[in-house]
């Protein structure tokens, strides 16, 4: 075979999602029936996803060498992990938030008495984004990456003032446990293109920055933090037959914000806060309730985590907060995104 002359940018990669309707199947296949959208999502890098393929690369008793014998390699129970970040625009945000949050209409919440998800290899028809369908496009006919049966288990966004005019980035995790469709996919189409849709944090108004229950808090940086994990079980020749959602939904947030006499009370109430009650909610909005159209997020109750000074041109204050439920019995909602 003679030298391959042709080169790739990293930049010619792309990295697509779409709803995947049956367990099992990657689907939508671009072409195939049914055939949903495959969106490209506006990341500044394609990674290589975690096969986290099981190894034993041990010499056995008997030779100080291993031996080809002596090698094993099992890829079927495992759980693949990849990682993308970058620009957050509507329809990126629509997708994963809708798909992490288990919501279909904005704003995307979680409520207090929220329940467990699973999905089978009996699951069909699902329509409310519950799986996904992953692929990494390659500039190479024939050679796409693709992914069924994705989670999405964390979601960061975040922003800061001093990067890019405090337009709000992103970055997600996804899991499977199922084999790959193919390592060698046909070329797949993408049917939303990036768009200039973006989010920015300036956006916000003073008396609707809150944090902890303090209000017209300059913020100089945030980050959200949603995670709902996956358990996968039942290991069969084509991966895990099972995956649920069982564990803890959590929303956090950090904050760099300027210490004023608005800010300064929360060292105070980080050390004074009580078990059993909240320090009230935590806001980043144009107004007090987040709608459609606009990147706001809200935490009816929260908890401050931590509060520290953080040295800079001028003091400021790093701030951590969760949300908290309003018993398990109760609907409130735990955390709200809109977009």
């Amino acid at each position: 075979m003679a030298i391959n002359a042709n080169a790739f940018s990293p930049k010619q990669f792309k990295f697509l999602v779409a709803e995947q309707d049956d367990f099992g199947t990657l689907n939508p296949n671009s072409g195939g029936s049914p055939d949903n959208p495959f969106l490209q999502l506006d990341v500044d890098s394609v990674g290589t996803p975690s096969f986290n393929v099981n190894q034993v690369i041990e010499p056995r008793t008997g030779s100080r060498i291993l031996q080809a014998t002596d090698f094993f390699q099992d890829n079927i129970a495992k759980v693949i992990e990849i990682s993308v970040s970058g620009t957050a625009n509507t329809e990126t945000l629509d997708l994963l938030l809708s798909h992490i949050t288990g919501d279909t209409s904005v704003p995307f919440s979680v409520a207090s008495n929220i329940g467990a998800q699973t999905f089978t290899t009996a699951t069909s028809n699902d329509t409310d984004q519950g799986m996904l369908s992953i692929v990494y496009a390659s500039p190479l006919t024939d050679t796409d990456l693709s992914f069924k049966d994705c989670f999405c288990t964390s979601l960061s966004l975040n922003g800061d003032m001093g990067t890019e005019g405090g337009r709000v980035k992103y970055s997600a995790t996804f899991k499977t446990g199922s084999l790959p469709t193919d390592l060698s996919d046909a070329t797949t189409a993408v049917d939303t293109a990036i768009t200039a849709a973006d989010y920015f944090m300036s956006a916000w108004d003073a008396d609707d920055r809150i944090v902890a229950g303090i209000a017209n808090c300059l913020v100089n940086s945030f980050t959200l933090n949603i995670a709902n994990d996956c358990v996968f079980s039942g290991p069969t020749s084509t991966g895990y037959e099972s995956v649920a959602r069982v564990g803890e939904i959590s929303a956090t947030a950090d904050f760099n914000i300027k210490y004023d006499t608005n800010t300064e009370a929360l060292f105070a109430n980080f050390h004074d806060q009580a078990g059993g009650v909240t320090e009230g909610a935590t806001l980043m909005a144009t107004d007090a309730t987040p709608s459609d159209g606009e990147f706001e997020f809200k935490m009816a109750s929260s908890i401050i985590t931590n509060a520290a000074y953080a040295e800079g041109d001028i003091m400021g204050m790093d701030i951590s907060v969760k949300a908290v439920g309003a018993g398990i019995g109760s609907s409130t909602v735990l955390f709200e995104v809109a977009c």
